[in-house]
């Protein structure tokens, strides 16, 4: 993250920091399979799991927020008003390595976990997780044929999943936290990977995602992201109302 903050610098784009952060805990997944002493079906499969995750959001992100983009508005806004926005993003980045460090927890735990074979939760952990990312995957590709078309432009996306959820992406994104979490709870001391979705949930809810993301909507699309607020819903895919 350090090296992405130098990098950032001469961006100018801390979108940068995304990036990163799934890549990151793609690479402390594999490392962890590399290194422990856990059941090795059981290791490489949730380094799997977070590698495919993480590399796949990635590689989106940095198509979507960095190559040859502007600043992400949500970190634009950060930016603006700060004597030292630099430093501000220094420790920002810096935040994002440490929250790696509890993320990282379900693959860690299950690296430990010599138990033989692997357990029904485990399986069931893995379904989920192929859901969600599907769902996730879906609902990108879907916000990202919407935005290249240029006739779209200060309209708000209802295509597919988005006609019935105000944040599909965050949705899927959270399940499959509670995926991870699942496989993690079937190892010894697992109950701590709980707090993955539960972190998860407060950052998207209060943080850096439905907040920000809202405001930056409301700023370039105005009253028609206001209809679509109040016809869909926020988070959980839903039916949407009449108004």
């Amino acid at each position: 993250m350090l090296g992405l903050w130098l990098w950032h610098l001469r961006l100018r784009n801390a979108g940068i920091v995304d990036v990163g952060w799934a890549a990151t805990l793609a690479g402390m997944a594999t490392l962890y399979a590399m290194v422990g002493p856990g059941y090795g079906p059981r290791r490489w499969l949730i380094a799997g799991m977070v590698s495919v995750w993480g590399l796949r959001l990635a590689v989106y992100l940095w198509r979507d927020r960095v190559r040859g983009r502007p600043e992400d508005g949500r970190y634009a806004a950060l930016r603006q008003g700060r004597r030292s926005a630099s430093l501000f993003f220094f420790w920002f980045f810096q935040a994002q390595a440490l929250l790696n460090v509890l993320l990282s927890s379900p693959a860690l735990v299950a690296s430990f976990n010599t138990a033989m074979p692997l357990q029904p939760l485990e399986f069931a952990a893995v379904g989920l997780w192929g859901i969600a990312l599907l769902g996730e995957s879906v609902a990108d590709r879907q916000l990202e044929r919407f935005k290249a078309d240029a006739s779209n432009r200060g309209r708000t996306c209802r295509v597919g999943l988005w006609n019935y959820s105000r944040h599909p992406n965050y949705f899927f994104e959270w399940l499959i936290w509670v995926a991870y979490a699942m496989f993690g709870v079937a190892s010894p001391g697992g109950v701590i990977t709980l707090a993955c979705p539960a972190v998860m949930l407060f950052l998207l809810f209060r943080v850096t995602g439905i907040p920000a993301t809202e405001a930056q909507a409301l700023r370039t699309k105005g009253d028609d992201y206001r209809q679509y607020q109040a016809t869909t819903s926020v988070f959980v895919p839903w039916f949407p109302r009449s108004v």
